[in-house]
C-alpha cells in the first residue's frame, strides 16, 4: 500500500535547489561536449543519447534493487512523450553549446507558460485573465532574449525557443501520464524509450569520444536521473507551488558555471530578458 511521503517543507527546497545544480550542471557538461573543450566536438544528437543511455542505467539499477513491480503501461502515450522529451534536450543541447547557459536556460523555463497555453486546446482547460497576463509576460522576456535585431539577434536562441515548446507539449501529455503510473515507472520507462530513440538517431553522426568526453556523457545521465529523483521526492514533501520557485535557481547555477569555466558574464539584455520571464512565470505560481 502506498503511504504518502510526511510534509516537509525545508527539506523540499533543500532538494529542488541540489535539482536545480544538477540540472544546470547539464547544460554545463552538454556545452563542454558541444564545443572543443574536451575533445572533437560532439554533435548534439549524440549528447543526447548519453543523457538518455547514463540515466536509463541509473534508473534501471535502481529498479532491480528495488525490485519495482510494473502496473499497466500506457507505452503510446510514453512513446508520445519521449519523442517530445528528447527532441527538447536535444535543442536544449545544441543551444547551450552557442549561446550563454543563462540564456538558454530562461528560454527554456518558457515550457510551463507554453504547456499552460496548449493545455486549452488539447485538455480542455480554461485559463483565467491573471494567468494570459502572466504568459505575455513571460513571451516578451523570451523575445527581448531573442534580440530580434539585425545587429543582436541570435540564431541559436531559436534552439532554445524550440526546447521550450518540445518541453511544452511534453508537459501536456505527462499530465495524462501520472494520473495512471507512479513516478518510478515513468522515469524507467521514459528512459528506456528515450535511448532507442536517441541511439537511432545518433547513429549518423556518431563519433567515438575521448574519455574526457565519455565521463561528460556519464555526468550527464547522472546528474539528469539524480535531478529527476530530487525533484520527485521534493514534489512528494510539500505543494507543487512551493517547490516551483525554488527551481528558478537553475539559472542562478548555470550564471555561476558559465563564468566559472567559460568566463562569460551575462550583459544587460540578459539580466533583463530573464528577470522579466521569471516575473511572469512566478505569477503562475
Amino acid at each position: 500500500m502506498f503511504v504518502p511521503k510526511a510534509q516537509n517543507p525545508l527539506l523540499a527546497a533543500l532538494l529542488t535547489l541540489l535539482a536545480s545544480a544538477f540540472v544546470a550542471g547539464t547544460t554545463l557538461l552538454a556545452k563542454m561536449l558541444g564545443t572543443d573543450v574536451l575533445g572533437p566536438a560532439l554533435n548534439p544528437l549524440q549528447i543526447s543519447q548519453g543523457r538518455f543511455l547514463f540515466a536509463f542505467m541509473a534508473f534501471s539499477t535502481a529498479a532491480l534493487v528495488m525490485k519495482m513491480r510494473f502496473t499497466q503501461v500506457a507505452w503510446p502515450t510514453h512513446a508520445v512523450r519521449v519523442v517530445l522529451g528528447w527532441g527538447g534536450v536535444t535543442l536544449m543541447f545544441a543551444a547551450a553549446a552557442y549561446i550563454p547557459l543563462s540564456d538558454a536556460t530562461a528560454i527554456s523555463f518558457l515550457n510551463p507558460v507554453i504547456g499552460m497555453l496548449l493545455a486549452i486546446p488539447f485538455l480542455g482547460e480554461r485559463i483565467g485573465p491573471v494567468r494570459l497576463t502572466a504568459a505575455a509576460i513571460a513571451l516578451t522576456g523570451a523575445m527581448i532574449l531573442l534580440r530580434p535585431t539585425p545587429e543582436a539577434f541570435q540564431p541559436a536562441a531559436l534552439l532554445a525557443l524550440g526546447a521550450a515548446v518540445a518541453l511544452g507539449l511534453e508537459l501536456i501529455v505527462m499530465k495524462r501520464l501520472t494520473g495512471r503510473e507512479g513516478p518510478m515507472q515513468i522515469l524507467l520507462i521514459n528512459n528506456l524509450i528515450g535511448v532507442c530513440i536517441a541511439s537511432a538517431a545518433a547513429f549518423w553522426v556518431w563519433i567515438a569520444p575521448t574519455p574526457a568526453q565519455w565521463a561528460a556523457l556519464a555526468g550527464i545521465g547522472l546528474l539528469m536521473a539524480s535531478a529527476q529523483t530530487c525533484f520527485i521526492n521534493a514534489l512528494a514533501r510539500a505543494d507543487a507551488g512551493f517547490v516551483g520557485p525554488f527551481f528558478y535557481a537553475t539559472l542562478v547555477f548555470a550564471a555561476l558555471y558559465d563564468f566559472a569555466f567559460f568566463g562569460v558574464r551575462p550583459d544587460a539584455v540578459s539580466l533583463i530578458g530573464t528577470t522579466v520571464i521569471l516575473c511572469g512565470a512566478g505569477l503562475l505560481m
